[in-house]
């Protein structure tokens, strides 16, 4: 087989191929067995009809595209990795010559990965970081564990305030008609929790129990309910409940009910050393974060949009993953945030652009610097994602390696070892 790479553009470029005509003929014949298994020719049995029987009536070219089908995943393989080329999305595929007796010719329009520029990446200056714990974020922790201790206390009168979980019904009218997806009984709102539209839970605050009220607000104009994005609404809520959150008190028998420790004073001598840990580890990536930054914005790289794209659809995989850990879905998520997916695609842009960049780089400083990854440091990540899915180290290699993953894992090892070296060539200022 011949193949050649032309660049036309930035980082488009064509693959010219030529494929013997003894694999057209190869390929042909599996389409023969695979076509022929399903005609039906007065005089024969199913699948027995013979080849030139076959051609006579159907012609020839009938057999062309499944033998093309056959041909030509394997044949863009075989010129992809002749020619060194790193595409990064499917490739658009004009067919020039194939037929019987001929050679296949084809041409491939591709993207590519982009060529990298390094600029300066050794000796990166990042801030120092102060690790060590106040007297003041060890009181914000504890508030925080208060509430999460804190008991719900149902309020028997006195008006809803932010904080409460407001039991209610409630009813949207858009121009004096319910809409759809607008109405709700006996639902618990924490008012403040940002759950409902902008305006709504402030309204719900200061009703009193048994109240009803008619609550104004306007949906977000990028709201996914395209008939409420950016209209005034009107909703009917009446109050059926309050509940309060009752904060325990912060003394030793708080420390004994969410700790080993017997007093406060050792709890908070704990917390103070765990603080200073999550400090420490947090700086480390703040650092890690920085010099990334600064070698890639001391690049020259053109990200190809279909990079970004990508990027964004596996954000949005790993965005639903979480919601659905959650117990919620996109649908849910759009309901509530009043966006669509459209909206939240556009958000997550820059964050995906600026991966992709810093990733490129990352390969760039690995290639440049010959970092590479031994055989036995691909056994201890296995190892150590064997102790997180529960799974035999040699099942996860076998799975890896079926389904081509040994190699981004490989890849993914890299980039790691680069972010080290950077870290270790960078300087505090």
């Amino acid at each position: 087989m011949k193949a050649n790479w032309e660049k036309i553009e930035k980082n488009v470029g064509v693959l010219d191929v030529e494929v013997e005509a003894e694999q057209v003929a190869a390929a042909l014949d599996k389409a023969f067995k695979k076509v022929v298994a399903k005609v039906n020719v007065p005089g024969f049995r199913k699948g027995k009809v013979p080849r030139t029987i076959f051609e006579a009536r159907f012609g020839a070219e009938s057999l062309y595209q499944d033998a093309i089908d056959i041909l030509l995943p394997q044949a863009y393989s075989e010129a992809v990795e002749q020619t060194g080329i790193e595409p990064v999305d499917r490739p658009e595929v004009d067919v020039e010559q194939f037929g019987k007796g001929q050679t296949f010719k084809f041409k491939a329009k591709v993207t590519v990965k982009p060529e990298v520029k390094l600029g300066e990446y050794k000796g990166i200056e990042t801030p120092a970081v102060d690790s060590e714990v106040t007297d003041e974020e060890i009181n914000m922790e504890l508030e925080r564990l208060q509430q999460r201790h804190a008991e719900l206390v149902v309020i028997d009168e006195g008006p809803a305030q932010m904080g409460d979980t407001a039991v209610i019904d409630f009813e949207g009218f858009l121009d004096g008609v319910p809409f759809e997806g607008g109405k709700g009984e006996r639902y618990s709102l924490e008012l403040g929790s940002g759950s409902f539209i902008p305006g709504f839970e402030e309204q719900v605050a200061g009703l009193n129990i048994a109240e009803e009220k008619d609550i104004n607000v306007t949906f977000p104009e990028n709201y996914h309910a395209e008939n409420l994005a950016g209209k005034p609404v009107v909703f009917k809520v009446k109050l059926h409940e309050i509940k309060r959150k009752n904060l325990p008190a912060l003394d030793d028998e708080f420390a004994k009910d969410v700790s080993e420790f017997d007093t406060l004073e050792e709890y908070k001598q704990d917390l103070a050393a765990k603080l200073k840990e999550r400090k420490a580890k947090d700086a480390e990536i703040a650092r890690e974060t920085a010099v990334v930054d600064k070698a890639a914005e001391a690049a020259e790289v053109d990200v190809p949009e279909v990079m970004i794209e990508n990027e964004i659809e596996q954000m949005m995989k790993d965005f639903e993953s979480r919601l659905r850990m959650q117990g919620m879905n996109l649908d849910l998520y759009y309901q509530f945030s009043g966006q669509n997916k459209e909206a939240l695609k556009e958000q997550m842009k820059a964050d995906a652009a600026k991966r992709v960049r810093n990733n490129l780089v990352l390969e760039a400083i690995a290639k440049a610097e010959n970092l590479e990854i031994a055989e036995s440091e691909v056994d201890e990540e296995l190892e150590n994602l064997s102790k997180v899915y529960s799974r035999p180290v040699e099942e996860l290699r076998s799975i890896f390696s079926s389904n081509g993953y040994l190699d981004t894992l490989t890849s993914d090892l890299k980039v790691r070892k680069a972010v080290k070296f950077l870290v270790e060539q960078s300087k505090t200022a």
